[in-house]
């Protein structure tokens, strides 16, 4: 399978940014783990980060012809954009929603996600673990 995994916003931040919520692994340190985790199973996995919601979207629609499947975790994204909720439905990608620390026991703004209802699947407070399973529910589904 051919795997996009977006993150959005902040998240080029990992390891430097409120490290006791996000943890200490940069996004690097993240990507890498993944990679490594999911090695045996053959997937071609891209990675992709920005911190601006149009690039964000023209990555979505440019691979949503050459990916099987999308792993996103929109940040600050996840709260407020309709533009990416469209980007994410149009492109008719499975995609599940990640989150590294549990939305739903944090502030309430962030216990609401505009893509949610857009994705297969929403994984919140599993830490870098969500990624992974979020490629596992990506693998169920196309199978």
């Amino acid at each position: 399978m051919k795997i996009i995994i977006v993150n959005g916003p902040n998240l080029n931040l990992l390891g430097e940014r409120e490290p006791d919520i996000y943890g200490r692994d940069s996004l690097q340190d993240v990507n890498d783990w993944i990679a490594e985790t999911m090695a045996s199973e053959g997937h071609e996995l891209t990675f992709f980060q920005s911190n601006h919601e149009g690039q964000i979207i023209d990555f979505l629609h440019s691979h949503r012809h050459f990916s099987d499947g999308c792993v996103i975790n929109p940040g600050g994204l996840t709260h407020y954009s309709v533009a990416l909720r469209d980007a994410i439905a149009g492109c008719q990608l499975p995609t599940v929603e990640v989150h590294l620390s549990d939305i739903h026991a944090r502030e309430a703004f962030r216990q609401v996600s505009m893509v949610k209802d857009v994705c297969i699947e929403q994984i919140s407070g599993l830490g870098k673990q969500g990624y992974v399973d979020a490629i596992a529910l990506l693998q169920s589904h196309l199978n």
